[in-house]
């Protein structure tokens, strides 16, 4: 059984989110070993120079580092990540486990992204779409991919 462990940063204020989530993270115990962990956003001005984003991405990436779990592959999710259908994601995860790799993190950032340095070390830039969405449906639509991705390993029904 692969541990997957989710890096957010921000918390999910939103109650219908935290539902969506509780749900996913209840369905994936059949699956994997899932951890989810939210890391503050750095909190920023209504208009943020260059200069105060670049720091505050920074300071995240430091707590997100922190908090890394050693081994494994790591995932960022960005603008600039490949976008994979479902039945691609279910393959790469698949991929990893035959390949011995048993801990797989998910990095989602804040409002701002994530800090280049972080996207630099991932083994994989993974794009949920061109569309833009709030950090924290990304959660939720995350564990739902990954939810997905073992159901289409399983064969079931869940993906037609």
């Amino acid at each position: 059984m692969q541990n997957v462990t989710i890096l957010c940063v921000g918390k999910l204020k939103e109650k219908f989110y935290a539902d969506a989530c509780a749900e996913y993270q209840k369905r994936l115990t059949r699956f994997c070993r899932l951890t989810l962990t939210e890391l503050p956003e750095e909190r920023l001005g209504d208009e943020p120079s260059e200069a105060q984003i670049a720091a505050a991405l920074e300071k995240e990436a430091d707590a997100v580092e922190a908090r890394l779990p050693r081994g494994g592959a790591l995932i960022a999710l960005c603008i600039e990540g490949k976008e994979l259908s479902s039945a691609q994601l279910s393959d790469a995860v698949a991929q990893y486990a035959a390949r011995g790799v048993s801990q797989l993190t998910f990095l989602i950032g804040g409002s701002f992204g994530l800090s280049p340095r972080l996207k630099e070390r991932a083994d994989m830039r993974l794009s949920m779409s061109p569309m833009t969405f709030p950090h924290h449906l990304a959660r939720v639509m995350l564990l739902e991919q990954i939810y997905r991705a073992y159901q289409i390993q399983a064969g079931t029904k869940y993906h037609k």
